[in-house]
This record gives C-alpha cells, sequence and structure tokens, in this order.
C-alpha cells in the first residue's frame, strides 16, 4: 500500500513561525503554484520575515536556492556566512527526466563549503529540495 503524505509542504520544509527566511531565485514555475499562490506568499502566512534574493540578512533561519546547474551552486559559499549556527540551506531543483542537477553535485558542493546534507524532500510535483547544515562539530559552541 503507498503511503500518502499530507502534510503541507512548509511543515515538512521547518518553516515555523517568525524565522528569518531568504529565496534566491525562483524555485517554482507558474504552472506550480499551489492554489494560484506562490511559496513566497505561502511563506509570508507564517513569517514576516522574508528575503527575496541576495545577500541574505545574517542570522538567517532558512534559506531557499534555486539551482539547476553546478555554476548555480556556488552561491552555496556566499549563503553559509548568513546561516544561524542551526539553520539550513534547502536547495530546490528540477526533479524527473528534467532534472540537471544530481544529488551527487549538490552534496559535493556542500561539502566545499563545509555543509552536510541530511533531509531530502518533495518541494512540489516537478522540483525536491536537498536540506544542507553545517556540521554540528563545526558549531560554535555557545
Amino acid at each position: 500500500m503507498e503511503r500518502i503524505y499530507t502534510a503541507p509542504v512548509l511543515d515538512k520544509l521547518g518553516v515555523r513561525p517568525g524565522m528569518r527566511v531568504t529565496i534566491v531565485g525562483s524555485v517554482e514555475d507558474e504552472e506550480e503554484l499551489e492554489n494560484g499562490r506562490s511559496f513566497a506568499e505561502r511563506l509570508s502566512d507564517r513569517t514576516s520575515d522574508v528575503t527575496i534574493g541576495e545577500p541574505a540578512p545574517s542570522d538567517t533561519d532558512l534559506v531557499f536556492l534555486a539551482a539547476d546547474s553546478s555554476a548555480e551552486l556556488e552561491a552555496l559559499g556566499r549563503l553559509r556566512p548568513s546561516l544561524r549556527p542551526n539553520g539550513a540551506i534547502w536547495v530546490v531543483s528540477r526533479k524527473g527526466r528534467g532534472s540537471t542537477l544530481r544529488d551527487v553535485e549538490v552534496m559535493a558542493a556542500a561539502r566545499a563549503v563545509d555543509l552536510i546534507d541530511n533531509k531530502v524532500v518533495a518541494f512540489s510535483a516537478r522540483r525536491t529540495s536537498i536540506r544542507l547544515v553545517i556540521p554540528v562539530a563545526l558549531r560554535p559552541r555557545v
């Protein structure tokens, strides 16, 4: 029996009220709008602290980076310093036959800037997302 998940995508992505969120690039196509609302509009239901584009503000909780090529992954190095120690960068890319970026490429680019992958979520019917975080050993001690 196939499991059907009904949790909203914002819950699966760990978006909580009041978080500081940045969106870099176009994370969805016009056909992917949910009930006619963009991802940024749905985010605004959870938090009023949403930045579109770079640079990401300091102490950012979550970054959503649209990346469909290795060149677009270069933004990871610029975005990492803006993350809170327990923050995350979600790399959102096409999946299936339309995919132009492999998971191993995302993971290699993440390791190059001291990030590790720890979760994959279906962002939409056409897009997947991989969560990248700062390894616990590299987080500042408080």
